[in-house]
């Protein structure tokens, strides 16, 4: 699950230019853990930044490449689903919803820019409101009202240009150059096409194309928008607490009655919603359960004892994230515990494969089914630049493993989606 979790990272890096809110500054931006591990903010979802039909450049990105990013991300989400494994990817409602190709309105906007959104509505109840006392005041010569929150629209000072994006220009002409009470309409309709429709639909087009050719996206039609952002990006609910021993499986060196594990699963029942998020991610390389929660994991989330070449309130938990497989220290305290293991999950953030500071050969399984991306990973003491550093000098190629059904679609994947990846990636 690590690989596809590292992708999702990848498509969410601050200026690829397929979010909304990567032309904004860096306050804007998400953490992951390190300098490095920077993100697209988005607290609302993920939705398609707008590009202007007639713009196949800005701030120094090439709009072609931007298409080629959503086509090969249509690959890498159809492969996720197919193969039952969990993105990283928060998707607003309304992306699903073109996911599903609906519709979208002025009031989908508030899903995901609720600022945007909100003044749109206000801006076609002024027009509503305008259209209505014109109709009243016939034979009046009386000024219309036309203010939006005390103030006039002309005094507002917008131009024909979409908030966010000055370089989109949506109309131009002698009364297409600042917005006022009489052309407010045709702003707000050029405003909502260019964000819900014209802007985004080459986007949209080709991250389906991208999909249908790993299977045909028809075929999730019987899902709804709920249900498949389940599938896809797993359980929003991590797990219960009073079900943690029965759904963990504790070997070699630990029983459920060990200290150790008792501390473990103490701590677990203790922390917060992001705390748990971490330590999935430390030792499963997703932040999320698949469907089904912890009892769906497979392999099963396993502990087993570390054993330790010196003081053991100095050593660090690892991982094996291929195998959900946690080595823990038998620390002396549930505090030590505790410290020594966030610790670790803090330090690992946008490690592939360990979470501590043991040298390991890790094998990151993609699909068990199709293909096999395997990573030889050693790393003594690490940084997290020299993680990442180290990762991306031992990347050493492909192991595909035989499918006796399918063949064809095994070449396919390679051609289509590993490949592809490496050379987007900078492998």
């Amino acid at each position: 699950m690590e690989f596809f979790t590292l992708v999702s990272n990848e498509f969410q890096k601050p200026g690829l230019g397929m979010w909304r809110g990567d032309n904004s500054s860096l306050a804007s931006m998400q953490s992951l853990g390190n300098q490095d591990s920077v993100i697209v903010a988005s607290p609302f979802g993920l939705f398609p930044s707008p590009w202007c039909p007639s713009i196949s450049v800005a701030s120094g990105i090439e709009f072609s490449e931007v298409i080629r990013k959503f086509f090969l991300l249509g690959q890498v989400v159809a492969k996720a689903l197919h193969d039952g494994r969990v993105l990283d990817l928060p998707f607003s409602k309304a992306f699903y919803k073109l996911f599903f190709g609906q519709e979208l309105t002025v009031y989908d906007i508030q899903s995901f820019d609720p600022d945007l959104g909100k003044t749109l509505i206000e801006f076609q109840a002024l027009v509503q409101r305008r259209k209505y006392l014109e109709s009243v005041r016939e034979n009046s010569t009386a000024e219309l009202d036309s203010c939006f929150r005390g103030t006039k629209i002309e005094d507002l000072h917008l131009d024909f240009t979409l908030p966010g994006y000055p370089d989109y220009i949506l109309a131009s002409g002698p009364n297409k150059e600042m917005v006022n009470a009489t052309n407010l309409e045709e702003y707000i309709d050029l405003v909502v096409d260019a964000t819900i429709n014209s802007g985004i639909s080459r986007q949209m087009d080709a991250f389906k194309s991208g999909f249908d050719q790993v299977f045909q996206m028809k075929h999730l039609q019987i899902f709804t928008d709920e249900e498949l952002e389940r599938l896809l990006c797993g359980e929003s609910e991590t797990w219960n607490s009073n079900q943690l021993s029965d759904l963990i499986k504790f070997d070699h060196g630990y029983t459920a009655s060990s200290p150790p594990i008792i501390h473990l699963l103490e701590i677990l029942q203790e922390v917060d919603y992001e705390q748990q998020r971490a330590f999935l991610k430390f030792v499963t390389g997703a932040p999320r359960l698949p469907l089904g929660g912890l009892s769906s994991l497979n392999p099963k989330l396993t502990i087993v004892r570390k054993h330790c070449d010196k003081l053991v309130d100095a050593d660090l938990p690892s991982v094996m994230t291929c195998a959900n497989y946690l080595k823990l220290p038998p620390y002396s305290t549930k505090e030590t515990m505790k410290e020594k293991l966030f610790y670790a999950i803090t330090e690992g953030q946008g490690a592939l494969g360990s979470g501590g500071t043991e040298d390991m050969t890790q094998a990151v399984v993609v699909s068990g089914d199709w293909w096999r991306l395997v990573v030889v990973h050693d790393s003594g003491r690490w940084s997290n630049a020299l993680e990442e550093k180290l990762y991306r000098k031992k990347m050493h190629g492909f192991k595909f493993d035989k499918h006796p059904l399918s063949p064809i679609a095994s070449l396919c994947t390679v051609v289509f989606i590993v490949i592809p990846l490496y050379v987007m990636l900078g492998f």
